[in-house]
């Protein structure tokens, strides 16, 4: 009977594909991921070894008054992959040129908890919809105000509200101070 059991368990090993993160030189994360890409199709191991993600995240930027949508790595020096942790898989991915080593315990590779995978895959799929806002102004900030009915208005910034892509700002109107709230590219630091 526990023979049975060792082989079920070695089955179902086999088919079950499980997320694992993997150390890469900083930088060269996009090369490193080709390089793995290539070496999975010359060894034939393209069932093993699902998907290589290098997690990125779109940010859109005003720079020079002209709106950017860049990309930023979430997790520098990391990739992922999705593979069936055997010993072929295993040495193929470990021997790539450009990768550290497996996060784990003890030596040995641990994979990703579901819930963080299923996180990840989520937030980069809203990403590719809607890319997220970068406001560089924080509480405290001086800053002019460049377009709008106050335009030309000195004030410090009150609130940064990213989701809305949105700043509060306290104008001095007539001795009084106002709040203000403007679309982050209406104003500038100063």
């Amino acid at each position: 009977m526990g023979e049975v059991q060792i082989e079920l368990i070695g089955a179902s090993r086999g088919m079950a594909k499980k997320w694992y993160v993997l150390r890469v030189q900083s930088g060269k994360e996009d090369q490193v991921k080709e390089n793995l890409e290539k070496r999975i199709r010359a060894f034939g191991l393209e069932e093993r070894v699902s998907r290589i993600l290098v997690p990125m995240e779109k940010l859109s930027v005003i720079k020079g008054g002209k709106r950017r949508v860049t990309q930023k790595k979430i997790y520098p020096g990391y990739i992922m992959v999705e593979m069936d942790m055997n010993d072929d898989g295993w040495t193929v991915v470990k021997e790539t040129p450009g990768i550290g080593d497996f996060i784990g315990s003890h030596g040995a590779p641990t994979p990703m908890n579901e819930h963080e995978v299923q996180q990840l895959l989520g937030d980069m799929e809203r990403q590719e919809e809607k890319p997220k806002v970068k406001i560089d102004f924080k509480k405290g900030d001086s800053v002019k105000i460049k377009e709008g009915p106050f335009e030309n208005f000195d004030g410090v910034v009150d609130e940064v509200m990213p989701a809305k892509g949105m700043v509060r700002i306290i104008v001095t109107i007539f001795g009084r101070a106002t709040p203000v709230e403007l679309e982050y590219w209406q104003v500038e630091a100063i």
